[in-house]
């Protein structure tokens, strides 16, 4: 399973609450083909690995990407262009 860090939970609720997501809507973690990451808000499926924070369900992870993301661990950062999530 992956991990997430206090800090990227808290930034994960705020993108939630900031696009204003419904009850039970969380954030989707999709791989891309060039090694990166991308969110996306839904909702969540049954076979879903989530992380609740706070009340909110801010990821979920999809059974198909269970072995891609054991291990790893989501984070974030704070750069010029403003707080970054990434997968390490």
């Amino acid at each position: 399973m992956i991990t997430v860090t206090e800090n990227a939970k808290k930034e994960l609720k705020e993108i939630l609450v900031t696009a204003g997501a419904a009850p039970g809507e969380g954030l989707r973690l999709f791989p891309t083909e060039t090694d990166r990451y991308i969110l996306g808000l839904d909702a969540e499926m049954s076979a879903d690995q989530v992380v609740d924070y706070d009340g909110y369900k801010v990821l979920l992870v999809g059974i198909e990407y269970y072995r891609l993301l054991d291990g790893k661990t989501l984070d974030c950062s704070n750069t010029e262009d403003g707080i970054t999530l990434f997968v390490q």
